[in-house]
């Protein structure tokens, strides 16, 4: 929000920070971050290093100091592969795929097979990125339609949670929670919501007696939120082939 104030803005940099170092245990091998803001603009940056490695970079410094009252999502990703050599960028996350910017944790063991029954184009090795181009089949108007994702969430097999947006509605995120771990705090003063893959960061990072409120959410559910109704959020379930 425009109105959050220069220190509450430096205080949610540096707990962006926090976490993606405390995320460096699940992925030690490849960092990103990625940021977008209300008029769709976005900047991704990620290098092959721990994220001990990449807070140092100057470019990781350039990237977040960008972030602004106008910015509505702000998404770090620390990388154990599965499928994507590491050392090249594009398998790297957050991803971009058109429209659609996000990040994605676990393996989509049928992506090579989806790729080619919906004929999307492809532009990394990662499985990660079959989501992203599904959500992007979906935009009607700009928007992800989450009836029509669920329906193509529903051809996936393995594992998956995710969190997304599309440039053309960039003050909504999706968060697809699925049989992957993902937690979710809000902050009622600084009207954000933060979320990471372990709890146990979350616990450390934004503890309660910090004013940081958990977020009940349920496994196998789309998760809607839009930047000016939080911590309020739309949630319908979704299954994954062979979930069912």
């Amino acid at each position: 929000t425009t109105e959050r104030q220069p220190e509450e803005r430096s205080y949610l940099k540096w707990l962006f920070m926090y976490l993606l170092l405390l995320s460096e245990k699940r992925g030690p091998y490849v960092t990103g971050m990625s940021w977008l803001k209300e008029d769709g603009s976005h900047s991704i940056f990620k290098r092959p290093i721990r994220a001990v490695e990449f807070v140092k970079e100057r470019q990781f410094v350039d990237v977040i100091s960008q972030v602004d009252g106008n910015t509505t999502w702000l998404a770090g990703h620390t990388r154990w592969p599965t499928r994507g050599a590491v050392e090249v960028v594009s398998n790297a996350q957050p991803l971009r795929a058109s429209r659609i910017v996000g990040c994605h944790n676990g393996t989509i063991l049928n992506a090579d097979a989806l790729f080619g029954r919906f004929n999307f184009p492809r532009f990394a090795e990662v499985d990660s990125e079959i989501i992203f181009r599904m959500a992007d089949d979906t935009l009607r108007g700009g928007c992800i339609d989450i009836p029509v994702l669920k329906e193509r969430l529903a051809y996936c097999r393995g594992q998956m949670s995710a969190v997304l947006a599309s440039k053309l509605d960039a003050k909504t995120v999706v968060i697809i929670k699925g049989n992957m771990p993902l937690e979710l705090r809000y902050h009622p003063e600084y009207e954000v919501v933060v979320y990471a893959s372990d709890p146990r960061y979350l616990d450390v990072a934004v503890p309660p007696d910090l004013g940081w409120e958990h977020v009940e959410t349920k496994p196998k559910t789309i998760i809607t939120f839009h930047c000016d109704d939080l911590p309020h959020f739309d949630s319908v379930p979704f299954t994954l082939a062979g979930l069912r």
